[in-house]
C-alpha cells in the first residue's frame, strides 16, 4: 500500500506526516508566544479529563470543535458572531494550546472526547445542540451522533471523513484500518519521540503552508502546532488515522453537512466533491458543500463563503 497517493492528497495529512517527522517539536515554555482569543469568555473553563470548555453568548447552543493540534483560537473567525445569537461552547482537547494533557497521555483518546462531550451535554441539559468539527473534531462529531444520537440536532464535518486513512490510497481503493496500523503505529512513536526536543520552526511553516491558501495564516497554524504537547498530537494522529466510521454511518440518522475545500491545484472541485460524496456511502441524510478555492482550514481561507455555509447550516 503506498504511503499516500500524490495526486489526491489531503492538507491535513501533508501536516501528520511533516509531524511524524518531528517538525512540529515542543518548544521550551520562553519561546511560546499566546495565542490571542477571540474575546473573553463569559465563562470559566469547564476542565473535563479530556477536553476543556469555554462558553460566550447566549441563545441555541453551538458546539466548535477544533481539529488536530489545533486550539479552540481556530474559530475566532467564527464565534464573536454566531455568539449575538447562540451560547457557543469552545472545545479544546487537553495537550493542545500548551494546555495540561490530563487524561489524553494513554489510548482512547477520541472515545475520550466523544465521553467527555456526551456528559457535558447531559449535565448542562442542552436540547440537541448544533456541532460544528474541523478535521479531527468533525471525526469526533461522528462519532457521537453514531453512538449517541439523542445528543445533538445537527453536525458540520469541515474538511473531515469518517475515515482519514482513505486519502493515503488513490481514490476508490480499498483500504482498512489494519493495513495502516503499522505505519500509523511508526508515525505515533515518531512524534512521541520528538517531545521535549528542539523545534525546527522554519520546517514546521513550510509543511503548514500548505494547510492555507492565505499567508497571512501561516504563522498562527504554525504556533498552533508547535504549541501542542507532541505525545497528545501523536496519539491523536493514530487515532485519526485508524478510526473508521465508515461501518457506522448508517446509523447517523442526524443531519450532517460536509463543507469540504477544493482549489486549483488538487483536489479540484468535481474532483473533491466525487471523493468526499463517495467516503459517506450511507449516511442517510448528507448534504455537501464545496468551498474553494481553499485549503484544509476553509474557515480561514474563505471566511465569508464559510460563515455563509454555517448560517444556512444553522437554520436548515
Amino acid at each position: 500500500m503506498p504511503i499516500c497517493n500524490p495526486r489526491f492528497r489531503r492538507v491535513h495529512l501533508l501536516a501528520a506526516l511533516a509531524i511524524a517527522c518531528g517538525l512540529f517539536n515542543q518548544p521550551a515554555p520562553a519561546q511560546i508566544a499566546p495565542v490571542q482569543k477571540a474575546q473573553p469568555a463569559t465563562s470559566a473553563p469547564v476542565q473535563m479529563e479530556h477536553i476543556s470548555i469555554e462558553t460566550i453568548g447566549h441563545g441555541t447552543p453551538v458546539i466548535l470543535i477544533p481539529g488536530l493540534a489545533s486550539p479552540r483560537a481556530a474559530w475566532d473567525g467564527v464565534a464573536p458572531a454566531l455568539a449575538r445569537g447562540h451560547s457557543v461552547l469552545l472545545v479544546q482537547v487537553n495537550g493542545f494550546a500548551g494546555d495540561d494533557p490530563r487524561g489524553n497521555l494513554s489510548g482512547g483518546l477520541l472515545d475520550g472526547i466523544v465521553a467527555d462531550l456526551h456528559a457535558m451535554i447531559a449535565a448542562r441539559k442542552l436540547d440537541r445542540p448544533a456541532i460544528v468539527g474541523h478535521s479531527m473534531g468533525g471525526l469526533v462529531g461522528l462519532m457521537l451522533a453514531a453512538r449517541h444520537p439523542a445528543d445533538m440536532g445537527r453536525l458540520m464535518m469541515v474538511d473531515s471523513l469518517p475515515f482519514f486513512a482513505a486519502t493515503l490510497v488513490p481514490p476508490g481503493t480499498p483500504i482498512t484500518a489494519a493495513m495502516v496500523e503499522p505505519r500509523a503505529a511508526q508515525m505515533r512513536d515518531a512524534v512521541a519521540g520528538s517531545y521535549g526536543k528542539p523545534a525546527d520552526r522554519g520546517a514546521a511553516a513550510a509543511q503548514v503552508a500548505s494547510m492555507t491558501l492565505n499567508p497571512d495564516h501561516r504563522a498562527r497554524l504554525t504556533e498552533w502546532a508547535m504549541r501542542a504537547d507532541p505525545r497528545v498530537t501523536a496519539r491523536a494522529l493514530y487515532e485519526d488515522l485508524v478510526t473508521d466510521m465508515r461501518p457506522e454511518l448508517p446509523k447517523v440518522r442526524t443531519p450532517v453537512t460536509v463543507v469540504y475545500a477544493w482549489n486549483e491545484a488538487y483536489p479540484r472541485k468535481d474532483a473533491a466533491d466525487a471523493f468526499f460524496r463517495g467516503q459517506f456511502t450511507g449516511m442517510a441524510n448528507a448534504t455537501f458543500v464545496g468551498v474553494g478555492p481553499a485549503a484544509h482550514f476553509v474557515m480561514l481561507d474563505q471566511p465569508a463563503a464559510f460563515n455563509a455555509a454555517l448560517d444556512r447550516f444553522l437554520v436548515s
